[in-house]
């Protein structure tokens, strides 16, 4: 009697949808020996109990891994983009004042009608 060979399990990971319209999360990993079996083990564990809506199956080995810092950052400094990266009300505070149009304050500068206010 020949020896049987151990199939070759490969990791497949699992992303669901709770409900339409969520966004997919990792839900988890099977281990499978070919993507069709991995789609019925993730429908098995991710799906019997309808707790979602969606489920993507990916093998590992497909999924590209981007950690290099310097591919990770902008090829141009882009910080006026962000709410915090660009000041402008010290600017037009500044522009105001040169042309005399400085902000008032609120009720600042109205004449007051009879009744003083």
């Amino acid at each position: 009697m020949p020896a049987r060979r151990k199939p070759h399990l490969e990791p497949y990971e699992v992303f669901r949808q709770e409900k339409d319209g969520d966004p997919m999360r990792h839900g988890g990993s099977v281990m499978a020996p070919d993507p069709e079996l991995a789609l019925h083990y993730a429908r098995e564990l991710y799906g019997r109990r309808q707790e979602s809506t969606r489920l993507w199956i990916v093998r590992r080995a497909d999924i590209g891994v981007l950690d290099d810092p310097d591919w990770l950052q902008p090829p141009l400094d882009r910080s006026f983009k962000k709410p915090g990266g660009y000041v402008m009300r010290e600017k037009l505070d500044q522009a105001r004042a040169r042309s005399g149009q400085a902000k008032r304050i609120a009720g600042a500068g109205r004449p007051k009608g009879p009744d003083g206010g």
